[in-house]
């Protein structure tokens, strides 16, 4: 019997076709000649204690022009699927975290969710890295204006970002003497009622944020280095920073065996570490992305590999 696998995303119209890691999902799925299943967050909803989606069958392309088609929509329980990619992007937002509530029911029914929602929901993005503060710079969450003041004055150059983002949005860097320094921090912490996360600053940020890519807890062997534009501080790819592939390094290596067995144990199948220099700053769980750049470069098949690792917890064979 083959393996039925659903999707929950933004919308598949609106994907970037060259970067879209989802899509590189899908198409490998497809390969395996597994049947798909489209959905967007709106289209969730509980019956009794049964998680239900009005979901279309899908096909894909990989054709930049064409690269899907929606084809006949039912609605049914999620208890349908074998497996179900959870790949809506953040902000983690309030929707976001009753979405994981509904999900988790669908798992109760037996279904394999990619992340597993209860571990979505438990590792905050930028606050899971403080489970692994051997890894990391020093670092400070607050809201309080008066304690991420403290922290910079100790360390003379930070960052700072929301603890719900992506992409780079809303990332500061403040150095000391900084005259816009409390007018940064009043509105990135909203004046106070908004939790934020310090870092202290990695100058090898100029040689790019390393994207590593972990399947069930095993890196991929080489990084995307997102090398920061001119005057630029985020080593963002939607902040116009420019990818380049990378080996890992030991150092890099000795992240991964330290992070890769809670993922395992969390259920965290696919997950993208972030690293500058020497130092894990992040550890994304929602929809890692970066598998499209990294197989151009690589003639590799990340998707594949995730595929291949879904069948071997399915206890089934591709």
């Amino acid at each position: 019997m083959g393996i039925k696998i659903g999707v929950v995303m933004d919308p598949v119209g609106s994907i970037s076709f060259r970067k879209d890691s989802t899509l590189a999902m899908l198409l490998a799925a497809q390969r395996r000649n597994w049947d798909l299943y489209y959905m967007e967050q709106a289209n969730l909803f509980l019956e009794d204690s049964h998680c239900h989606a009005h979901m279309a069958r899908l096909k894909v392309r990989d054709d930049p022009q064409d690269w899907y088609t929606l084809q006949e929509t039912q609605t049914a329980p999620l208890g349908d699927l074998d497996v179900l990619l959870m790949r809506k992007d953040p902000p983690f937002d309030m929707e976001y975290l009753y979405t994981t509530y509904l999900l988790e029911r669908a798992e109760t029914d037996g279904v394999l969710v990619v992340n597993r929602p209860g571990a979505i929901r438990d590792a905050n993005e930028k606050l899971y890295t403080a489970w692994f503060a051997q890894c990391c710079v020093p670092m400070r969450v607050s809201r309080d204006t008066r304690r991420l003041k403290d922290f910079l004055d100790t360390h003379g150059d930070i960052i700072v970002k929301p603890l719900n983002g992506m992409g780079g949005s809303s990332v500061f860097r403040v150095r000391a003497g900084d005259p816009n320094m409390q007018v940064i921090l009043e509105t990135i912490t909203d004046n106070g009622r908004r939790s934020v996360m310090a870092q202290r600053y990695i100058p090898e940020i100029t040689a790019g944020d390393k994207r590593i890519l972990l399947i069930n807890g095993e890196p991929f062997p080489h990084a995307l280095a997102r090398i920061p534009a001119v005057g630029e501080n985020r080593g963002n790819l939607a902040a116009g920073a420019t990818g380049m592939g990378v080996d890992l390094n030991d150092r890099d290596l000795w992240i991964c065996e330290q992070v890769g067995p809670a993922l395992r144990e969390r259920g965290l199948l696919f997950v993208g570490l972030d690293v500058i220099g020497d130092y894990l700053t992040e550890i994304n769980v929602t929809s890692p992305t970066c598998i499209r750049e990294l197989d151009a470069q690589y003639g590799s098949d990340i998707a594949g590999q995730l595929m291949d690792a879904i069948a071997h917890k399915l206890g089934r064979t591709t």
